[in-house]
């Protein structure tokens, strides 16, 4: 009797997904390799928008226009405006917004944030509990650190902003507008407009150095 509930779920679950599928192709969306994308019965699509194959989109997520989403991305409760290109390997979690013309690349994960008008966070990178202005650039390996082991923190990094690679902002934390955060730092105090702030460890070199060999 289990046996055949199971099955009866997974028949309704086709028979959903290919109905999903359908309504978007006839309004227009392109999807590429119907049968590997999975959508939701309340996606809200746009004009011109591409979805590539084994894209997962779950519930209240809003779609505008001229999006492409690519390859291996997830999405669920994320409001995506115009003009904007997410993944492949994104995540996309509760409470993303992506405003028009911004771009989340390959292997970020983001919740709770807003990625502002033109902005870019391009690869490998968290973002949590974070609000982004216009025209900033978050470099890849950026960690926003926004939980302290007890309670979440919010990271704001303000419009012109560029974050060097394999960064740390520690929430709760401020970058102000026009700030420069240099590669590989790790920043807990705000930083100020026009500023760059540098967080890295003078580099030692020994010469001629004798590696240790197994005995």
């Amino acid at each position: 009797m289990k046996s055949n509930n199971k099955l009866n779920k997974v028949k309704k679950y086709k028979l959903d997904q290919d109905k999903f599928r359908n309504a978007a192709l006839k309004k227009g969306v392109n999807l590429i390799a119907p049968e590997t994308i999975f959508l939701s019965k309340d996606t809200k699509f746009g004009k011109n928008v591409t979805i590539e194959p084994y894209v997962v989109i779950g519930s209240k997520v809003k779609i505008g226009n001229k999006v492409t989403i690519k390859s291996f991305s997830h999405l669920e409760e994320t409001v995506i405006e115009n003009n904007v290109s997410v993944g492949p390997y994104a995540r996309l979690r509760p409470g993303t917004v992506l405003k028009s013309g911004s771009k989340v690349g390959n292997f970020v994960e983001t919740k709770k944030s807003k990625i502002g008008k033109n902005s870019k966070v391009n690869h490998l990178s968290y973002i949590g509990d974070t609000a982004i202005g216009e025209n900033s650039n978050i470099g890849a390996g950026t960690i926003t650190c926004n939980y302290d082991g007890v309670n979440k923190h919010k990271t704001e990094i303000a419009d012109n902003v560029f974050i060097g690679s394999n960064s740390s902002l520690v929430a709760p934390v401020k970058i102000k507008k026009n700030a420069l955060v240099g590669a590989g730092s790790v920043i807990t105090k705000d930083v100020e407009e026009n500023a760059l702030a540098l967080t890295r460890t003078k580099q030692i070199e020994i010469k001629k150095y004798k590696r240790k060999s197994k005995k």
